[in-house]
């Protein structure tokens, strides 16, 4: 029998019977208990002589190593304590374990992605995720990204737009058609239905466009954790916050009248004192404090964007928002400025590239059915049906594409909401336990309320849709 025979694993059966052949004991065997192994044999626990090799299938012990040049056998991994073949490391922050195989030549510790359950990465988004995800947003539900549009934005606009434009051109053909006597109350009239009929169509605009907001916002929350509720439960949802946002819009807008209006009536008073001094006083007024409300508009607009998201998804009164929205954009203010005005310029360009072309069709048919002078007979009628005409489709273009371009910037601004978050709250770590405890079957609370929120609710605040 061969050594190569004869070799046992230190610890077996073997390594308690004498040798075989009444000789010496075997590598890795204990010899009687008193007695020192012979002349030329190794102590236990020491390296086998040089050209022995354990039996196929078994493994050195722990702390041995197999003699210089040779490997272990066909299919087994060496032991710990044991280093891997040349140009192979082991996986960073791990040590060679008992039978863990080590990576092959040239691969290179992996890096773990954040998890991307729904619309974007949960992890600070950069320019790419920030610039796609609203029109990813508007690709991925479209019966409440678009629907939520035209019913929210659309239908009032283009319902005020037609009727409000019937009006103006009915006002408009009376003083035209009228006696010289009864010009001063037919122009009257027609500016006072002018200026119903512009108040009527703001206050429209910005109470559909709050609700519009606060279905958006709620709908790109949703999403970025992978889950897509239908419009009433995205309503059910925001319908408490319905007041805030409206009083809100309202609020704002009013706001930027009252600014306007008073740089308007002093350049008015100045021009009205008939003077050389108050007419330059006037243009200086008028000029510079234009120029003097882009700069205010800027700043104001860019440090109060993140209000409508607040009063949504934190659930904050009025001016609880305005503080947040604040203290949220302090160090980001001109990284947020830039994306909000780049999202702007795109959506700009898109909506003109597609509302162009029907204003020159409805052009084109105001000419088709008007198509004598102004000085013919039946003037006024064909007049009307001209600009009914071309405020017709002008209008309904402009209100379906406006409305789809307000889901794509209100989405822009919510996800730059998560973003903020994210970077000064880590928001990112509450929304991947989020994910996580859903996955599990846990009982999860809306992970966008703050923690006192949170702690405070006796319910989970995330329903599920």
């Amino acid at each position: 029998m061969s050594d190569d025979e004869n070799w046992q694993a230190p610890g077996s059966s073997g390594a308690d019977r004498p040798a075989p052949d009444g000789g010496q004991p075997q590598w890795g065997q204990q010899p009687p208990s008193g007695q020192q192994p012979p002349y030329g044999q190794q102590p236990p626990g020491q390296q086998p002589q040089y050209g022995q090799q354990p039996q196929y299938g078994q493994q050195p012990q722990y702390g041995l190593q197999p003699p210089y040049g040779q490997q272990p056998p066909y299919g087994q991994q060496p032991q710990w304590g044991q280093q891997p073949p040349y140009g192979q490391q082991p996986p960073y922050g791990q040590q060679p374990g008992w039978h863990q195989p080590y990576p092959t030549a040239g691969q290179q510790p992996g890096w773990t992605p954040p998890p991307k359950p729904g619309l974007i990465p949960l992890r600070p988004l950069t320019l790419g995720p920030l610039l796609a995800a609203p029109f990813q947003a508007l690709r991925r539900n479209p019966r409440v990204t678009v629907g939520a549009s035209l019913l929210l934005y659309s239908i009032p606009n283009i319902v005020i737009s037609v009727g409000g434009g019937t009006l103006l051109a009915f006002l408009v053909g009376r003083v035209a058609s009228g006696e010289l006597g009864d010009q001063p109350a037919l122009q009257a009239g027609a500016i006072g239905g002018a200026i119903v009929v512009g108040v009527l169509s703001l206050v429209v605009s910005t109470v559909f466009s709050a609700l519009l907001q606060g279905v958006i916002v709620a709908d790109v929350a949703r999403e970025s954790v992978g889950e897509k509720l239908t419009f009433g439960a995205l309503w059910r949802l925001v319908r408490g916050r319905i007041g805030a946002l409206i009083g809100w819009t309202m609020l704002y807008a009013l706001a930027w009248i009252l600014a306007l209006a008073l740089v308007a009536g002093i350049v008015v008073a100045l021009a009205m004192t008939d003077s050389q001094a108050g007419t330059i006083g006037a243009v200086l007024v008028g000029v510079l404090g234009g120029l003097a409300l882009i700069p205010l508009a800027i700043w104001i607009n860019t440090k109060l964007a993140m209000v409508p998201s607040a009063i949504v998804l934190e659930r904050l009164p009025l001016l609880a928002a305005v503080r947040r929205s604040w203290r949220l954009t302090t160090g980001y203010f001109w990284r947020t400025f830039g994306i909000i005005l780049l999202v702007g310029v795109i959506v700009y360009a898109i909506t003109q590239t597609i509302a162009i072309p029907f204003a020159i069709l409805g052009a084109i048919l105001g000419t088709v059915f008007a198509p004598t002078s102004v000085s013919s007979a039946g003037v006024g009628a064909q007049v009307l049906l001209s600009q009914l005409s071309v405020n017709v489709v002008s209008s309904i273009a402009t209100a379906i594409v406006g409305a789809i371009g307000s889901v794509i910037q209100t989405a822009a601004v919510s996800l730059l909401y998560i973003d903020l978050r994210m970077r000064k709250e880590g928001l990112d770590l509450e929304l991947v336990r989020f994910v996580e405890g859903r996955q599990t079957g846990q009982d999860v609370r809306d992970p966008y309320l703050p923690p006192a929120q949170q702690a405070a609710s006796p319910a989970p605040g995330w329903p599920a849709g």
